[in-house]
């Protein structure tokens, strides 16, 4: 599904559907819908087509056109699925015979019903496609499909940016020395200029972030130091014949004075390229590059000579700048230079920027740009020339999006480039992030499963949808367009989307009636009638607050509602065709019960979130026969086992013993024991779609429980994700050694909290857990053996291990690839020491000291006499955490002072958790922190 096919790639499948004798539908009824599946099929191949073209560019007529057909189609698939869910139906949960007899009657004359209807709504949907497919052919839209090119020239907003004074730009010279620094490395003393080969950079960040600023700084910096130069920009609808002959000219322009006039094909114009650098050096700045085709058509212009030339791109996309060269990635303004920014551009070049603490409506502008200098100078242009106490009135009044505005219109000119390169359904899941109020955290996984129940992501055989919506989500922060986070321990688990971006959302989810949305900052009412998707956000004291506001929104299939005060469930569990319905810390009012909400018949995804008393469930929602996701923290009923379609269940309440009946689970997320924990762990073993697993297990589990469960996780060979906490479990490796216990391939993740191993488990090995990236243990002894075993899992980024032992691992050395070769996290309950034994040896040695052994490591203060200084060990490491035993170190004459740190590459964050006694502990590991060349953030987390 897209934005502009609407549900029509869903549809032939469904009209398919019907044929089946099952639906028992009349002659004439078939034919009629073999001939609109011939017609959808039609219409569908030219849509695609049609979203190829940017929507910018498109003919007015095929826009109005496109949009009639996507909103048909939507009233289409409803009428469909409402035909399909009352001809299937759910089998009734009332364990009543006579019930189930008097239903079971009752629905065959349902049934009987629905098939009567099912031949009005098809005729009436092959009049409306009979009508749209004599409009298509009357204004001959297949052979206008583009407007006409523009005849006059115009400027691209992108390239205001070098036209600009530099100087007049905040921010930049930092940015400018290390782009610099990057270029021109630190080179040995028998390195001559002329022996190094090409450097090449790139530049990467979000639109308007200040790239092709920055590269222009650079450039007039240093070209004069070359032969020649060239500063050419690419863009989104390049010709690379005019891309060639702009770096000629360029280059030479008394040479190429007349070179655009001249008709040279694209291989002639590379060879000529290469001729006129072949002995020069250069330096080149190939700006606003969109994918690596371009990139590498570009790249074989560019000789590689021996003279010390420089290249710089510049590009929105993660995938291009790594093709292109050594990656930067250009960071937000601070704070502090936003508000300088902010201030000369509404003042002046003087400005009127004052160091003090700054109101809070300049906090508020602040925040909302998010150090995006495009952003900033939007909105001070929106500021100028009004007193500074219209300035919170005109904030909250008007975004990026302004109409009115030439600054804004730009902005949001030059973010729509990114939203337009996007293929069809990435637009569609980027508009999708309209439903969030503005700096809210999304949950990545919860976003997958909407677009999922949505019907955003087309399934490919033999691949998982939630893999596929992970493909999406992670192709948009690739393209910049959605700020990627991490929680706590460096799994990639949420993102943001900035104001700007968000801003252009709304605009376009508002013109294509993508979403609507209501709440207390968002200004306009949304056609009702044709609402499709509702979200209320922010404050809103009530959601629906008539009958009549209900009634005049019949199409609505997906509702969201954000921090809201709920009265009343009744209204909107009157959107009979709702596919989404998400709850997110609402409040409810006393008597707000959820007795109807098994009526939803179309629901897929289900998501009840409450502040206060959490909302119980009806057993009625075993009537949900499509659900694939349940998100609640209400208690469940034990009618969810006839779910059949869930994929997804995250709950705070216990859940039922019949859990091996949801064969379908792909997420299991329980933040609650269970009845009967035995049967649970039992039961575990039959869910063999699992992927991820996570729940609170039973304190004190006896040894056949622990057999039920490692039994049933040797059948779960598609886990990933392992998240598990025993509270006290205490685990005998040896019995799940002598059960030959081994993890699924697949894994990724696992956790393991407060659960205690006697000795390191052989299931956890390098050679089968090739995906193993995050680990948190708890084991009792350990060797070194076991530390450079653990060393070796080739994607291991995070480990959080516990021990009783001191452990030592010797002979380290940097260059073999062998030892946390990815590790960008390490906790640990010991205290790390780095030391070099042999100062005419490159070795390392690492020892982790429980604080109650012989010490294993010398005391005092690092050698400097060394004679072979040893590379970076974990050359990735950012964040180390550790114990400092403050009593023992200091009845063995040694401080924290030696730790070793010069022989980690950083940057690294470090912290130590201590005693009582630990200001002179944090001064010498501050100091310890500042003599490394990357100064390491210090901190130390005092137990008494």
């Amino acid at each position: 599904m897209s934005v502009v096919t609407g549900a029509l790639g869903s549809l032939a499948p469904k009209l398919l559907q019907l044929l089946h004798d099952e639906y028992k539908l009349q002659k004439g009824v078939r034919k009629q819908v073999q001939w609109l599946h011939s017609e959808l099929e039609s219409i569908y191949a030219f849509l695609g087509e049609v979203a190829e073209v940017p929507w910018d560019r498109l003919n007015g007529q095929v826009k109005v056109w496109a949009r009639e057909v996507r909103e048909a189609s939507y009233d289409m698939e409803d009428v469909l699925d409402t035909f399909l869910v009352h001809v299937e139906g759910g089998e009734p949960t009332d364990p009543s015979r006579l019930k189930r007899a008097m239903k079971k009657m009752g629905k065959v004359f349902s049934k009987a019903k629905a098939r009567r209807g099912i031949a009005g709504a098809i005729e009436d949907i092959k009049k409306n496609l009979e009508e749209l497919a004599k409009r298509r052919q009357d204004y001959k839209l297949d052979d206008n499909v583009c407007k006409p090119l523009a005849t006059s020239s115009t400027l691209d907003p992108c390239m205001k940016a070098m036209c600009k004074e530099v100087t007049r730009l905040i921010g930049v010279d930092k940015s400018r020395d290390e782009l610099i620094s990057m270029l021109n490395p630190s080179q040995p003393d028998d390195v001559a200029p002329d022996k190094k080969i090409i450097k090449k950079v790139s530049i990467v960040g979000v639109g308007g972030l200040g790239k092709t600023t920055l590269a222009k700084a650079a450039y007039d910096n240093l070209k004069s130091q070359y032969d020649c130069a060239a500063f050419v920009s690419v863009g989104r609808d390049h010709d690379l014949v005019k891309v060639f002959k702009d770096i000629l000219f360029d280059l030479d322009k008394i040479k190429y004075d007349n070179i655009h006039n001249t008709r040279r094909g694209v291989a002639l114009l590379i060879r000529e390229v290469q001729e006129f650098l072949e002995n020069k050096r250069y330096f080149i700045v190939i700006d606003d590059v969109w994918d690596v085709p371009t990139w590498e058509a570009i790249k074989l212009s560019l000789v590689e000579n021996n003279c010390g030339s420089k290249v710089i791109t510049t590009t929105r996309k993660f995938d291009v700048a790594n093709e292109a060269g050594d990656v930067y990635k250009l960071k937000p303004l601070s704070d502090d230079d936003s508000m300088k920014l902010l201030y000369t551009r509404i003042f002046g070049a003087e400005g009127k920027y004052h160091d003090k603490e700054p109101e809070d409506v300049i906090n508020k502008i602040v925040k909302k740009c998010g150090g995006i200098p495009l952003a900033i100078m939007t909105i001070a242009s929106l500021l100028a020339g009004k007193q500074k106490y219209e300035w919170s009135e005109v904030l909250n009044s008007i975004g990026f999006g302004s109409k009115g505005n030439m600054e804004a219109e730009e902005t949001m000119t030059i973010l729509s480039f990114s939203y337009y390169d996007l293929p069809p359904h990435l637009r569609t899941c980027l508009l999708y992030l309209s439903t969030y109020p503005e700096d809210y955290v999304i949950r990545k996984d919860s976003l997958i499963w909407k677009w999922v129940a949505e019907g955003f992501i087309d399934g490919k055989q033999g691949t998982r949808l939630f893999e596929l919506g992970e493909r999406y989500f992670n192709d948009l922060i690739n393209r910049s367009l959605i700020q990627v986070g991490e929680d706590w321990h460096g799994k990639l688990s949420c993102c943001r989307v900035h104001d700007m971006v968000l801003d252009l959302m709304r605009k376009l989810s508002s013109e294509e009636n993508f979403m609507a949305i209501l709440g207390d900052n968002v200004k306009g009412t949304p056609a009702l009638s044709n609402v499709r998707r509702l979200t209320h956000q922010n404050g809103i004291a009530e959601h629906i607050n008539s009958e009549a506001m209900v009634t005049r929104m019949p199409k609505v299939r997906s509702y969201t509602a954000f921090m809201c005060s709920i009265d009343s469930w009744e209204q909107f569990l009157r959107f009979k065709l709702l596919r989404v319905l998400d709850i997110v810390g609402c409040n409810f009012k006393e008597g707000c019960h959820l007795e109807h909400l098994g009526d939803l018949l179309h629901l897929r995804y289900l998501g009840i979130r409450c502040r206060g008393h959490a909302q119980e469930l009806p057993k009625q929602i075993g009537n949900l026969k499509l659900l694939q996701t349940l998100d609640v923290d209400g208690t469940l009923p034990a009618s969810i086992v006839h779910l059949t379609e869930l994929v997804r269940l995250r709950a705070y309440s216990k859940v039922t013993d019949r859990i091996g009946k949801l064969v379908s689970l792909e997420e299991l997320i329980i933040f609650n024991d269970c009845d009967k924990p035995k049967k649970f762990l039992k039961e575990l073993g039959t869910l063999r779609e699992l992927r991820v697993l996570m729940f609170f297990g039973t304190k004190g589990m006896e040894e056949s429980m622990q057999r039920d469960f490692m039994e049933s996780l040797s059948n779960l060979q598609n886990l990933q994700h392992i998240h598990l906490d025993g509270l006290g479990w205490s685990v005998d490796t040896a019995m799940w050694e002598a059960a030959g216990f081994l993890l699924p391939r697949p894994l990724q993740y696992l956790y393991l909290y407060n659960i205690e191993f006697s000795k390191l488990p052989s299931c956890i090995n390098p050679l089968r857990l090739r995906n193993l990236s995050h680990l948190r243990l708890w084991v009792t002894t350990m060797d070194e053996q076991d530390l450079k075993l653990l060393a070796r899992l080739p994607a291991i980024c995070f480990l959080s291990l516990e021990t009783k032992s001191t452990v030592t691992a010797s002979n380290i050395n940097a260059g073999d690839g062998c030892f946390f070769q990815k590790l960008r996290k390490l906790w640990t309950n010991l205290m790390v020491q780095f030391e070099q034994p042999n100062t005419e040896d490159a070795s390392i040695s690492l020892h982790m000291w429980n604080g109650e052994d012989a010490m294993p490591f010398a005391s005092g203060k690092s050698n400097d006499s060394r004679k072979v200084v040893p590379s970076g060990v974990m050359p990735n490491l950012e964040e180390l955490r550790f114990y400092v035993p403050l009593r023992a170190l200091k009845d063995n004459n040694s401080d924290c002072g030696n730790i070793g740190l010069e022989y980690l590459r950083g940057p690294i964050a470090c912290s130590g958790v201590s005693a009582a006694e630990g200001e002179a502990a944090l001064a010498t590991l501050r100091n310890a922190c500042n003599i490394h060349p990357n100064h390491p953030k210090c901190g130390m987390h005092k137990y008494y």
